[in-house]
């Protein structure tokens, strides 16, 4: 059963992280996300779910802005080639739909499948912002809790940048 945005705000709870959630109709891409960063102090990222040639599952979340060469990324993560992982894959795995990919996913990967990468440019703000397991809203978190969030998870990221 994956978890809810209520499981989420229990977990940081518990691990002593503040968040501050600002609700706002879905939005599903960068693109329509972008009227949302004026009035959502913070640092905004993509996230890109996705599969290396020998199947290995990869999250990359990255600066908004941040053009992404995916001919590049794998040498800079270490990785095979990658493609997109398709939207049946991402409900599997992190039990979110497309348009709703989130760090906050990996709550739900309770099998340690997928890789993360994370940006450093994140840790040049004081929060940055994801949706909370679902794209009518997000979340504010300050960076060091984020890392902490995923290694609570059971995943060590890895960084970008």
């Amino acid at each position: 059963m994956p978890k809810t945005r209520a499981d989420l705000f229990e977990r940081l709870t518990e691990l002593g992280v503040r968040t501050t959630t600002h609700e706002h109709p879905p939005v599903m891409t960068v693109e329509e996300s972008k009227d949302l960063y004026e009035k959502i102090p913070g640092w905004h990222s993509k996230k890109l779910f996705l599969k290396d040639a020998k199947g290995v599952l990869w999250l990359v979340v990255a600066d908004a802005m941040r053009p992404i060469d995916l001919k590049q990324l794998p040498d800079a993560i270490g990785s095979k080639r990658l493609s997109f992982g398709s939207a049946e894959l991402l409900v599997e795995i992190l039990e979110v739909p497309p348009g709703a990919v989130t760090p906050f996913a990996l709550i739900n990967d309770e099998a340690h499948r997928v890789n993360v990468v994370l940006d450093r440019s994140m840790f040049e703000h004081t929060a940055a912002n994801f949706h909370p397991l679902e794209n009518t809203a997000t979340t504010a978190i300050a960076p060091k809790d984020l890392v902490r969030f995923v290694e609570r998870c059971g995943h060590t990221p890895c960084y970008l940048g």
